[in-house]
């Protein structure tokens, strides 16, 4: 897999870069700065896109909005998002259009589950970072529409939106996959999104189902 980085951290962009190259990927560019990552894109036409979210030149933003730039002129791409910090703000809108992972930088160093998440995004996927899944999961100020779920239900539905498959599921909470699938049928029925989960039989589908209503009632 061809792969651009952007990370203004020398360090760890070198050893990102490293830990890919190893893996058997090929980073075709590592950028400094979020001028420097959108450039790289769109010359390189890499399969994915690893990137910090605060880069220069603003030390802000600059690498999400690289990302929506990015996502602009090459929607098939898949783009990682990497943050020292949960800045839920950004998921949802790009997670909404597939392709996407954001993970806290932390979760580098469990370098299979990473390396995981990589594939799963560059094959059309989501990989969300569980805390990113946590803080869209809270509880609401106004009417929360998951208060109807048992907390087994949300356990299944937190991992849904990590982007994991029903066996996937099943292995993280030790289920059956027949008992993952009542369950992900019972969070459907009650968040109202029997028609999707009718319509889109995918994973990934489901994730953005989910992470839409979840959005729409914040």
């Amino acid at each position: 897999m061809r792969i651009v980085i952007g990370e203004d951290s020398a360090l760890f962009r070198e050893g990102l870069a490293r830990l890919l190259e190893d893996a058997g990927h090929e980073v075709v560019a590592r950028c400094p700065d979020a001028v420097a990552l959108v450039e790289a894109v769109l010359a390189q036409r890499p399969d994915l896109v690893v990137t910090d979210i605060r880069m220069p030149p603003g030390d802000a933003d600059d690498g999400a909005r690289a990302a929506r730039d990015i996502r602009d002129a090459r929607p098939e791409l898949g783009i990682v998002l990497l943050s020292q910090h949960v800045e839920s703000t950004h998921s949802v809108a790009l997670a909404a259009q597939g392709r996407f992972g954001y993970l806290l930088k932390d979760r580098v160093l469990d370098v299979d589950d990473f390396l995981d998440a990589l594939d799963r995004v560059a094959a059309g996927g989501t990989a969300l970072d569980p805390e990113v899944v946590a803080r869209l999961l809270a509880p609401q100020t106004r009417a929360d529409p998951l208060v109807a779920l048992t907390p087994r239900e949300r356990d299944v539905l937190a991992l849904m939106a990590e982007g994991r498959t029903n066996a996937g599921i099943a292995r993280r909470l030790w289920l059956s996959e027949r008992t993952v699938e009542t369950h992900v049928t019972g969070v459907m029925a009650k968040l109202g999104l029997n028609g999707a989960t009718a319509e889109h039989r995918d994973d990934h589908r489901r994730v953005l189902a989910v992470l839409a209503y979840l959005d729409a009632t914040r």
